[in-house]
């Protein structure tokens, strides 16, 4: 966790850089490059899609996001991949679960 999840993209270019992908999210989202998580969905466009990158993660401050974004975009943009669409699906560690159990257990009140 966090996962990168890549939309329309060639499979062997985004290969090629994955591994500065992660280590660049990973010194931004100041996490291990174990746990950065790339996926690629295959996906059928009904109507004329962009290309794009979802990002699910747990929040940080804001000038984090956009380090984020603007980094991604920039090395995408290096292996021709022209007019991302980048977002962030933000995760509550309340409401994520590892094996059923949650990843934080709330206070009681």
């Amino acid at each position: 966790m966090p996962f990168l999840r890549f939309k329309g993209f060639e499979k062997a270019k985004l290969q090629s850089v994955a591994p500065l992908i992660i280590e660049e999210f990973a010194r931004i989202a100041e996490v291990s490059e174990e746990k950065v998580k790339l996926e690629l969905l295959l996906v059928e466009q009904l109507t004329n899609s962009p290309l794009s990158l979802e990002i699910m993660m747990f929040p940080r401050e804001q000038n984090k996001h956009d380090e984020i974004a603007c980094t991604m975009n920039r090395i995408l943009q290096k292996q021709g991949f022209e007019n991302v669409h980048l977002f962030f699906i933000l995760l509550s560690p309340e409401l994520y679960y590892k094996e059923g159990l949650p990843l934080q257990v709330k206070a009681s009140r």
